[in-house]
């Protein structure tokens, strides 16, 4: 058992949309339990991860406080949801009490032409390490082998895990022990990192069929369901009641809260679903029930995908870096 699952719920009591993603990224658990290569959590070592209830008032201290963590990631403001999910990581990793931040995003080139980036280097309490950090979201087969990692599609139908899984394996992870990354690696007194990665996200599964999770997949991984545009008046009849609206892409990371000023109507809702276009990308929305604070929190998430998808590519891809 993962000493920081008695924080589960810990994203969904705290206020701060930038602090619940940011606990969400330390807590959620990843998408395989056994990965096709290393996989290892970035405060393995890490007394927050060993003493969770120290990780639990720093986070807590955040929300109180958020200014750092926003200063944080306003310098520079990044956009891709990929990249913000790395820049939360790297203020958890400098924040940690026994963990080193050695490098992040550091290039490797040769002979001028940049071979890749290591997402981060760290020194901890079992030695150094190259970590290769991912989130991603997969919607599973309506009709095929669903263990099978190359049936699941992102969101605009461009990325497939089991080719996420090969780019870690084969580029992505030996990059550290390439001959070209040596001078970058001496320069840090970093000799023999070892590499591994951490691959977090959500699995949606078909609404209308069954289907089988990937092959390796970690039985704890966060999930959720897609459905086809025609098919969203009849999966509503089959629905508790509760208040659906769209997230934008920079907050589908933590579990929704919603305040009661920001609530969308149902009638808004109707016109935003009649006004997007038929070749619109995959909208993510969630489902949000009252809490006894008197927000909204959510229940349930979906992606609601064209019609025709994924047959073709969505001209407005909503894929994960």
């Amino acid at each position: 058992m993962n000493p920081l699952d008695v924080l589960h719920e810990l994203p969904r009591q705290l206020h701060s949309p930038a602090v619940r993603d940011l606990a969400w990224v330390l807590l959620s658990p990843p998408l395989l339990g056994q990965p096709p290569g290393p996989q290892r959590h970035p405060l393995q070592a890490s007394r927050w991860r060993t003493q969770p209830a120290l990780l639990a008032d720093w986070l807590r201290q955040l929300d109180r406080d958020d200014g750092a963590l926003n200063a944080w990631l306003a310098q520079p403001p990044v956009r891709r949801l990929g990249l913000y999910y790395e820049r939360l990581w790297q203020f958890a990793l400098h924040g940690a009490p026994d963990v080193e931040v050695l490098a992040a995003n550091l290039p490797i080139r040769q002979s001028g032409r940049t071979l890749g980036e290591l997402d981060l280097l760290l020194r901890d309490a079992e030695g150094e390490h190259h970590l290769e950090l991912a989130v991603k979201f997969y919607l599973g087969p309506a009709a095929g082998d669903g263990e099978d990692a190359a049936q699941w599609l992102g969101p605009g139908s461009h990325d497939r895990l089991d080719l996420k899984l090969a780019h870690l394996r084969q580029h992505q992870l030996p990059l550290s022990s390439r001959r070209e990354a040596s001078s970058q690696l001496n320069e840090l007194q970093v000799a023999g990192a070892r590499a591994a990665f951490w691959l977090g996200g959500y699995l949606f599964y078909p609404w209308a069929q069954t289907c089988a999770a990937p092959r390796g997949a970690s039985p704890q991984h966060l999930r959720g369901s897609w459905l086809h545009r025609h098919d969203w008046p009849a999966f509503l009849r089959e629905q508790p009641p509760s208040v659906w609206q769209p997230l934008p892409r920079q907050a589908w990371l933590a579990p929704a809260r919603v305040d009661a000023e920001q609530l969308w109507s149902g009638e808004r809702l109707q016109q935003w679903l009649d006004a997007l276009p038929a070749q619109a990308g995959a909208q993510l929305l969630v489902g949000l029930e009252e809490a006894a604070d008197g927000s909204r929190q959510e229940v349930q998430r979906i992606f609601l995908v064209g019609d025709h998808w994924p047959g073709q590519a969505e001209p407005h891809a909503l894929d994960c870096p």
